[in-house]
Formats: C-alpha cells, sequence, structure tokens
C-alpha cells in the first residue's frame, strides 16, 4: 500500500504555463500490474496531495485562546462565512446549469432492468453543449493555454475529467471512479491557477463547500432520477455504493481545531458535535445532514435503502464505533480512499492520464509491493498466452472423445474406453485451463486384458468356457410328486 502521510505543502501550481504542451487523457491501466506501478506516479502523488489539501482546509480553526477559554471557528453546509471567489461560483453555476438539463430530459416509460435510458439523453446533451458550457463558466485565459500551438489546448485536457464525472451512460452507473474524474478536474484547475492563493485554506474550503457539495447533489438528483446503478461496488460491504469523498470532507469537519494544517490530530473530536454512532439514529442524522457533508452522505442512503442500519450498511456501521473520535475516523478514511479507491483495478482502470496528471515515474515515490487485489487481476501476458494457443477445436469433425482418447481411427468405434488404444501425448493448454487430474491417478497406463475383450471374473476357472451358461441354485432337482 502506498505511504498516506499527510503533506503540508499544496499542490504545486504549473510551472511555465505558456510553453506547456498539453495532452488528450488516455487510459493507461490494463491489469494489476498497471495499478502498482499507478501508485509510484506522478499522478497519484497530485491526487494524494490535492486530497490532503482539501480535506485539511474542513479542520476548524483556532482563533484565540485564553487560560480558561478557546474560540473556535467551524464551517457547516450552506456557511455564508466561506469565502467563494469568482472562479468557484463559476464553476457553482456550471453544475446548476448541468441540473437543469434534467428537466429536458423525462424519464423514458419502457421495460427496463437496471437504469432508465434516459440518462443516455441527458449525456448526450451534455456532451454537446459542455464545450460552451466551459466558455461560458471558465476563465478564457485558462482554456486558451496551449492554443498557440498545433498541440492540444488546456480546454480539451479539462473536458475529459469533467465529462467524466457524470457517470456511464453505457452501463448506466456512477460511482467513486467518477467522482475521483471530478477531483481531478478540480486539481487541473488548481495546476493551471484557476483559484486565488489564499491563507488560512480559504480557497480550498470554498473548492469543497461551494463546488464539491453542489456536485454531490447533482449526481445523487441523477442516480434518483435515472435510477442509475453502482459502478465497481462492493455491495453491502463497500464504504457506500456511489460516494467517498463527503465521509472525508465531513469527518474533518467534526474534528478538533487545529491552527495549521501541520497540526492535525489523530483524535478527538470537536465539542458539541455529533457522536460517530449516531449514524444509526434516524432523527440525529435528519438534523445533522443539513449542516455536515457526512451526515448528508448517510441521510442519503436512508432515502434509497430500507432496513436497519447495521443490515444495509455494514462497513459504517462498525466505524461508527470508534471510540477515538472524528479524527481517527478522518485519518481512517483517507487511508481506505488509498486502499479502496486509488488501489482497486475495477475503480482506476478508466482513469485517464493527461500531462496536467501524468503517467510518469515519481522520483520520490517509495516502492510499493502489489497488493493481493492487484497480483489477482489478469495481466495482459497472460491475455496474449492464451490468444496464441492451440485453434479452437471442432467437435463436428473429431466426435465425443475424452481428452486422453488416442488418435482418431477410420472406423466407427464410438466412445473409446481409456485402455481401448494406445493413449497418445495429448498438449496441455496453457493458463488456466489445463485439465484437473485427481492425485491418486497413476501415471502407469492400465494394462489390457490377458485376452478377448470379455471382463473375466475373479472366480472365474481357467480353462472353463468363455459364456458359461448362468443356472440358478435348484436348477435340474426333479419336482416334487
Amino acid at each position: 500500500m502506498a505511504d498516506t502521510r499527510i503533506p503540508h505543502q499544496p499542490l504545486k501550481l504549473l510551472d511555465n504555463k505558456a510553453e506547456h504542451k498539453f495532452a488528450i487523457p488516455a487510459k493507461c491501466i490494463h491489469d494489476g500490474e498497471d495499478v502498482s506501478f499507478f501508485l509510484t506516479t506522478k499522478a497519484y502523488s497530485d491526487i494524494m496531495t490535492f486530497l490532503f489539501q482539501l480535506n485539511a482546509s474542513m479542520f476548524p480553526r483556532k482563533l484565540t485562546q485564553t487560560s480558561t477559554s478557546q474560540t473556535v471557528e467551524a464551517w457547516e453546509l450552506h456557511d455564508t462565512r466561506v469565502p467563494l471567489s469568482p472562479v468557484t461560483l463559476k464553476l457553482s453555476q456550471l453544475l446548476e446549469k448541468l441540473a437543469s438539463f434534467i428537466d429536458e430530459v423525462p424519464l423514458d416509460t419502457g421495460p427496463r432492468r437496471f437504469g432508465n435510458v434516459s440518462f443516455r439523453k441527458w449525456y448526450d446533451l451534455v456532451k454537446e453543449r459542455l464545450p460552451a458550457l466551459m466558455d461560458d463558466h471558465l476563465p478564457t485565459e485558462i482554456l486558451a493555454l496551449g492554443s498557440g500551438s498545433e498541440g492540444t489546448t488546456a480546454k480539451t485536457e479539462l473536458e475529459a475529467y469533467l465529462f467524466g464525472s457524470f457517470g456511464s451512460s453505457q452501463r448506466l452507473d456512477y460511482g467513486t471512479g467518477h467522482e475521483l474524474s471530478f477531483l481531478a478536474f478540480l486539481g487541473c484547475l488548481w495546476k493551471l491557477g484557476a483559484f486565488p492563493q489564499t491563507e488560512s485554506s480559504a480557497e480550498e474550503r470554498g473548492i469543497v463547500l461551494g463546488v464539491i457539495e453542489p456536485y454531490l447533489q447533482l449526481v445523487r438528483r441523477l442516480i434518483l432520477t435515472y435510477t442509475l446503478e453502482p459502478a465497481g461496488s462492493h455491495g453491502v460491504w463497500g464504504l457506500d455504493d456511489h460516494s467517498f469523498l463527503p465521509y472525508i470532507f465531513g469527518s474533518a469537519q467534526l474534528s478538533p481545531a487545529i491552527r495549521t494544517p501541520a497540526d492535525i490530530p489523530a483524535e478527538g473530536s470537536l465539542p458539541n458535535s455529533p457522536n460517530p454512532p449516531d449514524v444509526a439514529k434516524a432523527d440525529v442524522v435528519g438534523r445533522e445532514r443539513k449542516i455536515n457533508m457526512y451526515f448528508n452522505a448517510i441521510g442519503f442512503i436512508y432515502d434509497v435503502k430500507r432496513g436497519p442500519f447495521w443490515e444495509h450498511s455494514p462497513i459504517l456501521f462498525d466505524i461508527s464505533g470508534v471510540k477515538a473520535g472524528w479524527a481517527k475516523i478522518n485519518k481512517g478514511m483517507l487511508k481506505m480512499y488509498n486502499a479502496e479507491v486509488l488501489s482497486k483495478f475495477p475503480v482506476v482502470q478508466h482513469f485517464p492520464f493527461g500531462s496536467l496528471f501524468a503517467w510518469e515515474k515519481d522520483p520520490a515515490a517509495l516502492a510499493i509491493t502489489a497488493s493481493v487485489h492487484a497480483t489477482s487481476q489478469p495481466t495482459r501476458q497472460t491475455t496474449v498466452t492464451q490468444s496464441r494457443s492451440a485453434p479452437l477445436r471442432d467437435p463436428m469433425q473429431e466426435g465425443m472423445r475424452a481428452t486422453w482418447a488416442g488418435a482418431p481411427t477410420p472406423s466407427t468405434a464410438g466412445t473409446a474406453a481409456p485402455w481401448a488404444t494406445t493413449r497418445a501425448q495429448v498438449p496441455v493448454p496453457d493458463g488456466p485451463n489445463q485439465p484437473t487430474r485427481a492425485p491418486w491417478v497413476s501415471a502407469t497406463a492400465v494394462p489390457p486384458p490377458a485376452s478377448g475383450n470379455a471382463t473375466t471374473a475373479p472366480w472365474a476357472r481357467p480353462g472353463a468356457a468363455a459364456n458359461p451358461t448362468t443356472r440358478a441354485p435348484w436348477a435340474g432337482r426333479n419336482p416334487p410328486a
């Protein structure tokens, strides 16, 4: 597993933006070995750095402290004390515009098994209008980067991550991989200098509450409207069917106050915060979901699932038993995000890599030991080996013959017993398709019978007739008079 130590420095801005060569993001993760390499790339390092940066911004702050009291500032959902920069406001308006498209796409009333196919119409509508929406809501000087050359522009690279943030129109699903794409979109904007640099993490706090929270509201509406399936879900044994980020930022909201990101504690909770076990209490969830991202995500689970909380959400229920407070939960959530999202092949296999999140080795990365999950994934080498195996057999030409039967003879003898012919050397196929062999089977061929093909009973006498007549014990007796 990759290291999850919290860096104190924010994500670095791109050097020399004017001469940077942008690239169309492309898929690079094809097997388990690629996942292990991904955990050593610059892209992984930048994703985790940006995530830690946003997470630290949501911790309450110590303002003044005396010997008897301490003034603490914490932030809630829809908090008017959180300043929103012009680009943050524009991004929020962009999400509102995308949400309005839902009203233009009525639900399909035909028979269906999973998601509503009208989601594909909404998806196509977004694809058609997104370039113009980006021109209206993102800084022109950022989108125009790279336009002076014949290569890809910054707008093209940004569009790939933003468009990949709303689910799959093919599978009609949404999951943490799409959420990761939106996080990368915001990270790209940060590296390009679209967000102003502020003190006390004010801009990062505005990104979480002013952009990420409205994005989560949009995708929840999409899920409810078009009944999107969970993507890459572990079922009840996953943290959440669709999202992960609100549990990170929401637990940070309830953690002890700090002065700087370097002071993040490993344990404790904000005074007067709800207790972790309160997630199983519907009345507390209904109250706290209005002001906290963690409980807001729990509330959405209550909206879409029925039954006891411990039954449909056992992982969240187990986490609610943590005694060390919300800071301990926050630290665990960061580790879990690294292990269950960034280190899982089904989640990151669709993540594209461009120039801003590059598929390049990070010189400062520690050596990564491949996890059991990564090593269990199919490799490209195995796929190639299997594809070059012997051509498919034609049963119509071979007849119904067992794998150990000898070469076919001109006569139509039907199904042959294992000892009928000399055992032929059958090539063993590559890969997992090798025939199963019982451990007690001897490598020595079964010897043929002494004469003929008749089966001889153990008690047969030498020289007796080959086919003696079967007689009952009383045969030949005189009948009674």
